[in-house]
């Protein structure tokens, strides 16, 4: 039985005891307010589940509607999974679709509505429906104690593959540096021997200094998640750049999505994100916002969410693509058969002026 939320957060534990829970617990992204909660509260999985999914685990439904426990291989019964007491949820905000065959009026799943054409899309109507949730981390129940296999499945479905260190200090992220050498990203990525990174709006492009030119990988890959949270908001993409002046509130919200996005994405692959020091400037403009318009928070944190989401998953599908496909047989033809063989995709799928200028971390 499957979770009751749906949408950009998979929460669900589990389903029978000791059976491999469903994959997508491994792949939703956790919401961006909910990914600032684990680091608030040290949380070490990113999974979250509401009571009754909690409660859920220990019982199975029969068709009448009835619950029975559920029993282990020796037919005993389970130890009970429950929230701990004295925990807090904490609420989230999913969107659910409805899409509806405008002649026939019959529904179809919206995973499936994504895959179809623009003209096959013509036909349908969709419905979006805010929901409000308040779940639990797994942490914040005792699923740790009462079932440590299942557990385990779970902190090892979710485990960070950080980028490899090598040399001390010294970062290498294979999906970041396969993304520049080969032209996956959605928009060109140059590393220049020059003293600053910034996204060009004009020749949607983005420039940043070389590797040894910053202290370390960390700083070299973070700043490129951050120039590269402001090339998704291109017009073609998400749409959400619009013409701003240097240092205006349009502007200042706009740093505010890339801080954030990259924070996030850099906590997801295992690495430090240093806050800019000019990004601190905004700090002030940034609260007044959130003092006179709640919303300001939410409509910022969406715009991060979708930003993330559209770099991680390319992200990850590069990884995928390094794991799977190495070129021994030399494919491309280019003589070399150390690096990857690459299939042309298409990619899934910043502020004012010519080119707004993000200088790197130190």
């Amino acid at each position: 039985m499957e979770s009751r939320i749906h949408g950009d957060m998979y929460v669900r534990f589990g389903g029978r005891y000791l059976e491999t829970y469903h994959r997508k617990v491994s792949r939703r992204r956790i919401s961006s307010l909910l990914a600032l909660e684990c680091e608030k509260r040290g949380y070490e999985l990113p999974v979250f589940c509401t009571f009754d999914a909690a409660l859920s685990l220990n019982y199975s439904k029969k068709k009448d509607g009835s619950r029975q426990p559920l029993l282990d291989e020796n037919g005993e019964k389970l130890s009970l999974v429950s929230v701990q007491k004295g925990e807090r949820s904490f609420p989230v905000f999913i969107t659910t679709f409805t899409v509806v065959d405008k002649e026939t009026k019959e529904k179809i799943k919206y995973e499936d509505y994504k895959r179809l054409s623009d003209e096959e899309k013509q036909r349908y109507s969709v419905y979006p429906k805010m929901n409000v949730y308040n779940v639990f981390n797994v942490d914040q129940t005792n699923l740790r104690e009462a079932r440590p296999e299942l557990y385990e499945k779970i902190r090892s479905a979710n485990e960070l593959k950080p980028p490899v260190k090598l040399d001390g200090e010294s970062f290498s992220f294979a999906p970041l540096d396969e993304m520049v050498d080969k032209g996956l990203w959605v928009c060109p990525i140059r590393p220049m021997h020059q003293d600053r990174a910034y996204y060009s709006i004009s020749k949607d492009e983005i420039v940043i200094p070389e590797k040894a030119q910053f202290v370390n990988g960390e700083s070299y890959y973070g700043t490129m998640l951050h120039e590269m949270t402001h090339s998704s908001g291109h017009e073609s993409r998400l749409n959400r750049l619009k013409p701003a002046a240097f240092g205006s509130e349009e502007y200042a919200r706009e740093e505010l999505v890339a801080e954030l996005g990259s924070a996030l994405l850099a906590s997801r692959y295992g690495m430090a994100k240093q806050v800019k020091e000019e990004s601190a400037a905004y700090l002030k403009s940034w609260l007044g916002s959130l003092k006179e318009s709640p919303e300001f928070l939410k409509t910022t944190l969406f715009d991060v969410k979708r930003a993330t989401s559209m770099i991680s998953q390319q992200i990850e599908a590069v990884q995928e693509r390094i794991e799977a496909k190495p070129d021994i047989m030399d494919v491309d033809g280019d003589g070399n058969t150390q690096e990857v063989a690459h299939e042309e995709r298409e990619l899934v799928g910043a502020v004012a002026e010519e080119h707004v200028p993000y200088r790197r971390g130190r």
